[in-house]
């Protein structure tokens, strides 16, 4: 299966992102399954290629061509989208954020059946998490319309999810 994973080029202050995003991309390699990625070499985004990798993991980096030509951000996340057959959002800055807010849209409205996991590592998507509950409560989205969304604590619940998931 292939993975795509959402995340930041900075490594961020907190120790825990790294060993995390490093557990994540050895997990990748190990099981036979695959990263689809942002492609830099910096920060997080480095850490899981590297660590995917050097456990014997495929990984395909869709480089940032936005930086290289100017307007083709579009593409990348459309091609990001159409190589994974799953989806998680890692801790990361507004990008990730932007990545990741298309995902859970086209899941929730059925055009894409795929899982969409936010990485609540240490609590980082509890603001994110409490948005679409205030959603549901304000009658502004459902339940059923979330459903494929995830919050997950650690790599045993991604794990779950994907097992039930393929």
């Amino acid at each position: 299966m292939n993975i795509t994973v959402y995340l930041g080029a900075n490594e961020g202050k907190d120790p825990a992102l790294k060993q995390a995003v490093q557990e994540l991309g050895r997990w990748i390699g190990e099981s036979g399954n695959a990263l689809v990625y942002g492609g830099s070499r910096c920060g997080l985004m480095g850490e899981i290629a590297e660590s995917t990798l050097n456990a014997g993991g495929k990984v395909t980096g869709v480089e940032p061509e936005f930086f290289v030509q100017g307007e083709l951000q579009y593409e990348r996340k459309t091609k990001m989208i159409a190589l994974g057959d799953a989806f998680i959002a890692f801790p990361g800055g507004t990008g990730t954020l932007e990545e990741i807010a298309e995902v859970m849209s086209k899941v929730s409205l059925r055009h894409l059946d795929a899982p969409c996991i936010l990485y609540n590592l240490n609590g980082y998507y509890d603001g994110l998490k409490a948005l679409l509950a205030r959603m549901i409560e304000k009658g502004l989205s459902s339940p059923e319309r979330q459903q494929g969304i995830y919050f997950v604590e650690d790599l045993e619940q991604i794990k779950e999810i994907l097992q039930k998931s393929f």
